[in-house]
């Protein structure tokens, strides 16, 4: 992405990838010319940790941006200084999504203004948050009616609470401050790209992977959903895609150089040049040296499918059910379909914090250990609990079991989204033991 003057031609040239997922920042730093990783470092959402701006009853799930620049910083900062600056060439980011934030004419989130510092509404709308169950159906009900285009057709023919305007619909009808104050709407991926280049938000380069697969952008129909449509799903977005954007980009453009600010921030110098934006699932197919008909699954708190194809071999076929088939939202010149799950590495995390329920409420209520010795014997619990259960579980055969587990305990992403979706356990019997239990699931 660098012109190659600009270093010595024999000398190593490095690249920072950064890469944003729910709990965590994690920076990685790699020998461009030997793809030999050299760094990494990860920095945990301080404020998120805590569960701040959170109700998981309500399935409201927001993160401060703060969380995300202290990370930036810390993370990059600690990789940059294992080689020379100036042979750091290039950065790269990939965020979750759809996690969109209401911004002011600068780009800046609204959290980070005076008046919205502790408003839920002016943060960052976290992937599962699914708050918007009522404006996703909403969406897909005017889509089908309105006596218009079906924007929602290159999305599976659903689309979701997950994504980015039934969000936007939840939180201006919500609240009437930040409806008023927000000049525009950023996916996460795009707004820590703009704070790094310190760009102008008007002539700004929007990720093609976020705006294809979360915010109904087609190239068929000019980009986004015409305003008439906009303005039928809620008048409180009217003149609101007149500040988005109309041309998108692939993640293997320059979206800018590291601005003088974050360049001093981070120890780099502005001859570092910063990619446009992308969704992390689709950078780890990437990573996963996808090809053309090839799944890749991507495991994290959620998972997700992703396949590329040749454009002229899909052609107008339309694959219903699924995330959205967006052209080079994975590979230039490819077709990038995502699928998935709402809950992963999150329901494995529900089961383990289930299980651990009796060391979490017991052990601190005894009078016989101290409470440094109750805390190292639930950390060694903790650790052995599915280990040990999952051992056990492998040695079960499944015809031996008839328990079965629905695992919708977020929601349905694929087939045919559905977030309203919930878990379910069947076929418990007295002699269903923790082995069988946990081994179907």
């Amino acid at each position: 992405m660098q012109d190659s003057q600009s270093i010595d031609s024999g000398a190593d040239a490095y690249v920072i990838g950064v890469d944003y997922g729910t709990d965590s920042v994690r920076a990685l730093l790699v020998n461009a010319r030997t793809g030999a990783e050299v760094a990494q470092a990860v920095h945990y959402y301080a404020r998120w940790k805590k569960l701040l701006y959170c109700k998981p009853a309500r399935n409201q799930f927001r993160q401060h941006p703060l969380d995300y620049l202290e990370g930036l910083e810390t993370t990059i900062r600690q990789v940059a200084q294992k080689v020379p600056a100036e042979q750091i060439v290039g950065i790269a980011v990939d965020t979750t999504g759809s996690t969109p934030c209401a911004v002011d004419e600068h780009g800046t989130a609204l959290a980070m203004t005076p008046g919205f510092e502790e408003n839920p509404n002016a943060m960052f709308v976290l992937w599962k948050d699914h708050t918007a169950l009522e404006e996703a159906a909403e969406i897909n009900h005017k889509a089908r009616t309105w006596g218009g285009e079906d924007y929602t057709k290159y999305e599976g023919g659903i689309y979701s609470s997950e994504w980015f305007w039934a969000k936007i619909m939840h939180v201006v009808r919500e609240d009437e401050a930040v409806a008023k104050a927000a000049y525009s709407w950023m996916e996460h991926c795009d707004w820590v790209t703009l704070q790094l280049t310190g760009g102008n938000l008007h002539d700004f380069k929007r990720s093609r992977c976020a705006a294809g697969h979360k915010a109904l952008w087609h190239e068929s129909w000019g980009g986004l959903p015409l305003e008439q449509f906009i303005i039928h799903l809620e008048p409180k977005l009217t003149l609101l895609r007149g500040h988005l954007y109309q041309d998108t980009f692939t993640a293997d453009q320059v979206a800018g150089n590291l601005s003088e600010e974050w360049a001093k921030r981070l120890g780099l110098t502005t001859n570092t040049v910063v990619a446009v934006g992308s969704f992390d699932a689709h950078a780890g197919a990437v990573a996963g040296e996808i090809e053309a008909y090839s799944m890749v699954k991507v495991m994290g708190t959620s998972t997700c499918d992703i396949v590329v194809a040749p454009n002229e071999e899909v052609g107008d076929k339309l694959v219903q059910g699924i995330c959205g088939q967006v052209d080079g939202s994975v590979i230039p010149g490819m077709l990038g379909l995502e699928a998935g799950q709402s809950a992963f590495g999150d329901l494995l995390a529900w089961f383990r914090q289930i299980i651990e329920w009796p060391l979490l409420t017991l052990l601190p209520q005894s009078k016989v250990l101290t409470p440094e010795q109750q805390e190292a014997l639930r950390e060694e619990m903790s650790d052995r609990l599915l280990i040990e259960l999952t051992k056990a579980a492998a040695e079960v055969d499944p015809e031996e079991s008839s328990v079965l587990a629905l695992d919708w305990v977020n929601g349905r992403r694929t087939p045919d989204a559905n977030q309203a979706l919930k878990g379910a356990i069947m076929g418990l019997t007295m002699g269903t033991n923790a082995p069988r239990f946990s081994g179907r699931w």
